[in-house]
């Protein structure tokens, strides 16, 4: 298979075709076959092309984890357009600078979100049409997400470049001021797709994702939404972490592996004796995001009986660039190897490559490295050496090939795998009116 010709809506409709009745997505109140998605989400295409959407054009994705999230996307796939995965966490007025900054032309969002979708839409004067999902009252001006689902006009095939055409466009701090659009191509997120695949010898038709992570996060919209969507395993979605209401979702649906952050898997560690046989079901857990304590890996091995294997990957590559080997040796606070068709060095301030053990920046070369940053040439420039992308890790490899990450080279800390900045906390302090100045 030539994956350098192969688009995401080639491998999500090969997946529909050759997986047609198998579960794909276990949503709340149904469960969607393949063949279902695929059509709900030609249905979305066929809606938007209606409405004047054209290839190229970006459309916001303002969404809590659900088949509806999948059936979006892949519907702005298969339009030509390019997702804005919004997340669910930033302020309206920081939500609409992004959409404004990334010229999006639609947005779709969950009801539960009126109010924010009401003062983004005052802010972001781009947007020609807005499409609500879910039940209740639909706001004036506002379009019913229905009417994209029940579209009966001709699907469209749009001609994409997968080396050029954009498929998301992913908003991510990295380190610095405002937020900046990872441009992530269809080549880069098909190779990370079949990286994963391989790496963590995920099996099409019987491997279960539980999708904790929100999916608009990088490492759950491979991980949890593109890789199983696309060769052929079921994801479980979930819309708010809740280590009890996990519990449910075990004894139903049986997922067999988990992806979380270390903050989650901590969480569960607190869960009681008794509830341990639930967590029978899973193959094993994956960890990314932010560092994993040793301490933690080691407590919920004891406990649960599973082992998590650490990984990582910045945005910008798509973003799984490493995991320890699955069912081979795991060793704490290692990142593991790079998986296949990715390349990781270790370089000095000047791109010099350094030796084993030495600690230097952890650079990237692979076909899942991101395009560049939307409209950010020159910090696009700044990102690169030559063909590495600086990831802006510090790390060190040992004399096997395992990756380890000491730090960040720039002020920031990490909260449930988000990245937060001391500026973005004060901007948020300075609002409240008992506050006259503060320092983070």
């Amino acid at each position: 298979m030539n994956k350098d010709a192969l688009t995401l809506i080639d491998l999500v409709r090969q997946a529909a075709d050759t997986f047609s009745d198998s579960p794909a997505v276990f949503d709340t109140d149904k469960t969607w076959s393949f063949a279902e998605i695929g059509a709900a989400s030609d249905r979305v295409a066929a809606g938007l092309a209606a409405d004047g959407f054209n290839p190229g054009d970006r459309v916001g994705l303002y969404c809590a984890n659900s088949a509806a999230y999948a059936i979006c996307y892949f519907g702005i796939l298969k339009a030509g357009g390019i997702v804005i995965p919004l997340h669910l966490l930033y302020h309206p007025s920081e939500l609409a600078w992004i959409l404004k900054d990334g010229e999006a032309k639609g947005l779709i969002y969950l009801g539960h979100f009126d109010e924010q979708a009401a003062e983004i839409c005052k802010k972001a004067t781009c947007l020609k049409n807005v499409y609500r999902l879910g039940s209740g009252e639909v706001p004036e001006g506002i379009k019913s997400a229905t009417s994209l689902l029940a579209s009966t006009a001709e699907v469209p095939r749009p001609d994409l470049d997968p080396k050029e055409s954009l498929a998301c466009i992913l908003y991510t701090s990295g380190t610095t001021g405002k937020p900046k659009g990872a441009m992530l191509t269809h080549r880069n997120l098909v190779y990370n797709t079949f990286s994963v695949r391989e790496a963590m010898k995920l099996t099409p038709g019987e491997d279960r994702i539980l999708v904790v992570l929100p999916m608009f996060h990088a490492f759950a919209s491979m991980v949890g939404l593109l890789f199983p969507l696309c060769h052929g395993c079921s994801l479980i979605p979930v819309a708010k972490f809740d280590p009890q209401g996990l519990l449910e979702i075990l004894k139903t649906h049986k997922p067999t592996v988990l992806p979380a952050v270390p903050s989650m898997f901590n969480a569960l560690l607190r869960m009681p004796e008794e509830t341990v046989p639930l967590f029978d079901c899973l193959r094993f857990c994956i960890s990314g995001g932010a560092a994993m304590p040793v301490e933690v890996m080691k407590k919920f091995t004891a406990k649960f009986g599973k082992v998590i294997y650490e990984g990582d990957g910045p945005t910008e590559c798509s973003p799984v660039t490493c995991v320890n080997p699955i069912g081979g040796e795991t060793r704490a606070g290692s990142v593991g190897f790079p998986v296949p068709d990715v390349e990781m060095r270790i370089f000095d301030e000047n791109g010099g490559e350094l030796s084993t053990g030495e600690i230097g920046e952890i650079c990237v070369r692979a076909p899942s490295v991101m395009k560049g940053y939307w409209k950010q040439p020159e910090e696009t420039r700044a990102s690169f050496f030559g063909e590495w992308f600086r990831t802006g890790d510090l790390g060190q490899v040992d004399s096997e090939g395992y990756f380890y990450i000491v730090d960040r080279k720039k002020d920031m800390v990490i909260v449930n795998g988000m990245n937060v900045y001391p500026r973005v906390v004060e901007e948020v302090l300075y609002t409240h009116p008992q506050i006259i100045e503060c320092a983070v």
